[in-house]
């Protein structure tokens, strides 16, 4: 049987674990939380190194892309080198292909988003999410600058995140990770901002817990797209009246896993390092996993999400 775990610098609080088929075998996926500590990330992936097929490195991104550049944090890279037998993936081969995906499917099955308001909490770390948002012709509000950054300016041209990226990824990328992202028990904290474009949008897409973390407490009728999420986090949203939750990853035991688990699951398949994977080659076991977005209605569950 193989075994994927996820590193992650969040919380230890959103660990969990299912057994999953894939292709006819038996796979296990784990989420383990570090509380922050990525000097304790690192001697997790140390000492499961070559015992487990495949790491995903959660909580942290190794790359952020922008304007075809990819700027990789400093932090991330020495979480990364860590593993030496064992491949390890960051979610960025899902994000470039699976995220895209979901926006096309979104907009074929669930709402045309042809001239719909949509948040987009940050898009260099969903950079295909982000690009087919604006294929598909969506009013996008990009909110990088106010939730990686606090800083409160919303971007309404995609080229201008690309020229903002190309001053200020190269600096961004060598600060401390946590400066940028909550992790440990900052995952947990909850500071309404930005409240303005929560209510403005009809769509709100990107990391969930960028958008919970500054959430205003009631969203009626509004459409989610993200991928990680647990039952608490359904039971939340259906508190707040969220009408339609769309995640990029499917439902493995109870909850959404994390696109860095996910890409795990496929590089163990495929039995190759991430750097040996192009995008076609995700494209073509995607297609043979068939992974399909999940949908929940949580303002209309009658009962507590995940029971």
């Amino acid at each position: 049987m193989k075994r994927i775990v996820s590193v992650s610098l969040g919380s230890s609080r959103r660990n969990s674990v299912a057994t999953v088929s894939v292709l006819g075998e038996e796979v296990t996926v784990e989420r383990i939380g570090t509380d922050g500590s990525i000097e304790q990330a690192i001697a997790l992936i140390r000492e499961l190194d070559g015992k487990v097929d495949a790491f995903g490195m959660g909580g942290i991104d190794l790359y952020v892309y922008a304007g075809g550049r990819r700027y990789a944090f400093r932090d991330a890279k020495r979480i990364a080198a860590a593993a030496v037998r064992t491949p390890i993936v960051d979610g960025s081969g899902l994000k470039n292909t699976l995220e895209r995906r979901a926006v096309y499917w979104l907009d074929r099955n669930v709402m045309p988003l042809r001239g719909k308001r949509v948040l987009m909490v940050a898009s260099v770390d969903r950079f295909g999410m982000a690009e087919a948002l604006v294929d598909v012709g969506a009013d996008i509000v990009f909110g990088d600058m106010m939730f990686a950054l606090g800083i409160p300016i919303p971007i309404r041209s995609f080229r201008t995140i690309h020229v903002l990226a190309r001053i200020l990824l190269p600096i961004i990328t060598q600060l401390p990770f946590t400066w940028l992202y909550p992790t440990g028990a900052k995952q947990e904290t909850h500071q309404p901002r930005f409240t303005e474009y929560y209510q403005w949008a009809d769509l709100i897409a990107g990391d969930w817990l960028y958008i919970r973390r500054y959430a205003p407490d009631r969203l009626e009728g509004k459409t989610i797209l993200t991928n990680t999420v647990t039952p608490a986090d359904i039971e939340w949203m259906k508190q707040a009246g969220v009408a339609t939750l769309v995640t990029t990853t499917p439902n493995l035991g109870g909850r959404s896993f994390g696109t860095n688990l996910m890409e795990g699951l496929i590089v163990a398949a495929a039995q190759k390092r991430a750097d040996e994977m192009s995008p076609a080659d995700y494209e073509e076991w995607l297609d043979r996993i068939g992974f399909t977005p999940r949908v929940e209605r949580p303002a209309a569950r009658g009962s507590a999400a995940g029971d």
